[in-house]
């Protein structure tokens, strides 16, 4: 009896330590490869202390290795564009300027009814009133409204974390040299912008790791999505 309670504490503050590296994140907010880490964590933590005949190091050697791989996918995910859309996936949108969108619907699995009830959820009952809806890498749901007097502008990212997203940049038709100059001239650079969007009215707003936020505008090609 005292073995296992011995090992209840080690593996209590062993755990709670490791979810304090992980961040502050409810359940809902966890990107898959978080969620499947914490899963596995609880349940590898439960087998020292189920058998007092298995020493508690087969427990936390687990522990430790899955919270090592949670730092280190973190990690590629900040620095590698690619690895954080292979581990997160990407955000989506299913409803733009033309409506629902059924082919991302049915990429996600999805069907209206399952849209409708996601952004009844999100506190919009009536589906005219909104411009965008984005379902989040985290699989909550990002519901834009319509304004009034006027279109509705949605952001895009165009960089983010000092690199630049390809994906958005083809699809708003951004001149990177445009917004490049934009930078220069409040004396940043791309590697130093931790965020950088734009609209479809050639708005760019940009984020640099140091100073304030400054917008300007920026050449398009683009402007339908």
């Amino acid at each position: 009896m005292l073995l296992t309670l011995i090992k209840s504490i080690i593996t209590f503050f062993l755990i709670f330590f490791v979810v304090r590296l992980m961040g502050k994140r409810q359940i809902g907010e966890m990107q898959p490869f978080e969620l499947v880490i914490t899963l596995i964590i609880a349940e590898v933590a439960c087998i020292p202390m189920n058998d007092p005949y298995i020493p508690i190091y087969y427990g936390v050697v687990p522990i430790i290795v899955l919270s090592f791989l949670q730092i280190v996918f973190s990690f590629l995910s900040e620095k590698f564009v690619s690895v954080r859309r292979f581990v997160s996936g990407r955000a989506i949108t299913v409803i733009d300027m033309h409506g629902i969108n059924y082919d991302n619907l049915r990429r996600l699995n999805m069907n209206v009814s399952d849209l409708i009830e996601a952004v009844r959820s999100a506190g919009y009952p009536d589906l005219g009133k909104i411009a965008y809806a984005i379902i989040e890498t985290n699989g909550k749901i990002c519901v834009v409204e319509k304004t009034d007097g006027g279109p509705t502008l949605l952001p895009v990212s165009v960089v983010l974390s000092g690199k630049w997203q390809e994906g958005n940049v083809a699809m708003t038709g951004l001149d990177k040299q445009s917004l490049l100059t934009l930078i220069s001239q409040k004396g940043g650079s791309l590697k130093n912008t931790v965020y950088a969007d734009v609209r479809q009215n050639g708005r760019a707003y940009v984020f640099p790791s140091k100073g304030e936020c400054y917008c300007g505008d920026v050449r398009l090609s683009g402007g339908g999505w």
